[in-house]
């Protein structure tokens, strides 16, 4: 019996014990937990995203691996990792540039203390989706080539770099007057970011798509190639022919009307909150449906 008791102390001792917490202990808590947050919201504002679920659907694999005693592949997948950390560092050392010039600005301590959603703040209003609409079709019909990039969550800071600095409240006016032929600021991309024109004359990468339309241009294929490596929304204006075309996620939709480029900007106005929003209910909606007939217009 008292060996029983001896048993179930020792066992009780050794793991539901509370270890003795220090003051430093709970520095050390939050600090790691403030850095961990950030750490997983650059990721998610840069291409690193994608790269992050790829290393977690590697790291089910070797699990899986592991569990049934794959050796061999266990033993390439241990000989490639030193070499795919090398390349990835290589690959993403833009976005790791940026991180540390991040870290180095001056209001750095004030962006770890705000833990708010600027993803939230940053969504424009139905005010700018009326702005950019009607400049959008005034455009086409004058036939000026536009391209606008819509920010979203992903991180644009190195296309904006590469333009004038305006921090304008988007209006029709401005957008046209941007576009105007023979004006400083036609030639390159506008980013729009909330409700503010952020920059102008910006250079985006261009799609290597080889499905690409031999009749499109540079400007179709660099909004088609800025949607491919970020999540943003891209409007774009043909000087030749005045069709509108939105570029989304690598994928383009060409000859776009006004209602479909203002269901565009309103499903993209309303992204964050679709993803916060939880739902209770079976079926889809009247905007999902519409969602789906949307994705199947990529070319009239």
């Amino acid at each position: 019996m008292n060996t029983a008791l001896h048993y179930i102390q020792n066992f009780t001792e050794k793991y539901f014990s509370i270890p003795n917490m220090y003051i430093s202990d709970f520095v050390e808590i939050i600090i790691i937990a403030v850095l961990v947050y950030y750490i997983i919201l650059w990721f998610r504002k840069s291409r690193a995203w994608f790269l992050l679920k790829g290393i977690v659907v590697l790291v089910l694999f070797m699990l899986v691996a592991s569990i049934f005693h794959l050796t061999t592949l266990l033993w390439i997948i241990n000989k490639t990792l030193s070499v795919g950390i090398i390349a990835i560092v290589i690959i993403f050392q833009p976005e790791l540039r940026r991180a540390l010039e991040e870290l180095g600005k001056k209001n750095v301590l004030f962006r770890v203390l705000k833990f708010g959603n600027s993803s939230a703040e940053g969504r424009f209003s139905d005010k700018s989706v009326e702005e950019i609409t009607r400049a959008t079709l005034e455009l086409a019909k004058a036939k000026t080539g536009a391209l606008m990039v819509i920010k979203q969550e992903h991180d644009l800071e190195q296309y904006i770099e590469t333009g004038i600095r305006l921090d304008a409240k988007i209006t029709r006016q401005l957008l046209i007057n941007i576009f105007e032929k023979n004006t400083p600021l036609h030639d390159g991309a506008v980013i729009i970011e909330g409700d503010k024109i952020v920059s102008a004359t910006c250079y985006l990468p261009l799609s290597d798509s080889t499905s690409l339309s031999k009749d499109l241009g540079t400007r179709h294929r660099a909004g088609l190639g800025v949607s491919e490596v970020t999540d943003s929304v891209v409007i774009i204006v043909s000087e030749e022919t005045g069709s509108i075309s939105i570029a989304r996620e690598g994928k383009l939709i060409r000859y776009a009307d006004a209602a479909i480029l203002k269901n565009e900007l309103m499903k993209t106005q309303a992204k964050e909150e679709a993803k916060t929003k939880k739902r209770f209910w079976k079926g889809r909606s009247r905007n999902e449906k519409n969602d789906g007939k949307d994705k199947g217009v990529v070319d009239k």
